[in-house]
């Protein structure tokens, strides 16, 4: 496997991350009705819920734009580049997403779509 493909595996991980972080601590989890309990957190809990939500929103483009950019010939160093600058970005995202750091939260998710759509443009 390259580490493009890796990168995807992390990137399809990485909301569980935060899932974690916005199921512990604060009210007893409720696994009736995980989706009402995550709802009725608060702070950086409910900003945790807020990040797993868009990282799965954010995985499909991802996902989509390596296998393509390996289907079409890119240059492997280039796809793990921009495979593992996603992951950063991701990473870093979340970060700024729970120390609610909204500009730069807000600046890192338009880079990481910047990656995706870079990985998209090494295919054409």
């Amino acid at each position: 496997m390259t580490t493009g493909y890796w990168c995807v595996l992390a990137a399809a991980l990485l909301p569980y991350v935060f899932t974690l972080l916005a199921k512990a601590g604060g009210h007893r989890y409720n696994n009736h009705a995980p989706r009402e309990f995550l709802e009725k957190q608060a702070g950086y809990r409910k900003r945790a819920h807020w990040t797993q939500l868009n990282s799965f929103e954010a995985f499909p483009a991802f996902a989509a734009a390596v296998i393509i950019a390996h289907l079409a010939g890119t240059a492997q160093g280039t796809i793990d580049t921009l495979a593992i600058a996603f992951i950063i970005i991701r990473i870093l995202y979340g970060v700024l997403y729970l120390a609610d750091l909204a500009a730069l939260r807000s600046l890192a998710w338009m880079a990481g779509l910047g990656v995706v759509i870079a990985l998209f443009i090494s295919a054409a």
